[in-house]
């Protein structure tokens, strides 16, 4: 069973910044792209960050385009989402799965504990 584990999570003020890290032990990493999901308090699980297996197309959405970044490293099977001037909104835990496509994202694995984000003076 694939296992995903996320860190990097805390509390920060606005504006300021964290880099969250996922490792993925999947044999085939390097065949499916990857997403950042986020569930904020009273709110649906939703896709933040998108990247192809390659890494040559990535998406986001609105909120976070200009602010996040996503890479990955498939020789280490890691996924990263490095988060700029951050913001209370941007308050959620933070997953990683893969993600099929940014409409739907359909992420094959089991869930893991997420690293919880909080935006908070």
């Amino acid at each position: 069973q694939v296992q995903l584990v996320e860190s990097g999570g805390g509390l920060v003020q606005p504006g300021g910044s964290l880099r969250l890290s996922c490792a993925v032990s999947e044999i085939a990493f390097g065949a499916y792209a990857m997403g950042w999901f986020r569930r904020a308090p009273g709110k649906e699980r939703e896709l933040v960050a998108r990247i192809s297996n390659t890494g040559t197309y990535i998406n986001y959405i609105d909120p976070v385009k200009g602010r996040f970044t996503i890479s990955r490293d498939n020789t280490k099977n890691m996924v990263y989402l490095q988060m700029n001037v951050l913001k209370p909104e941007d308050t959620a835990v933070y997953y990683c799965n893969s993600a099929r496509t940014t409409h739907d994202p359909a992420p094959r694995y089991a869930w893991g504990q997420g690293t919880q984000v909080t935006v908070s003076s």
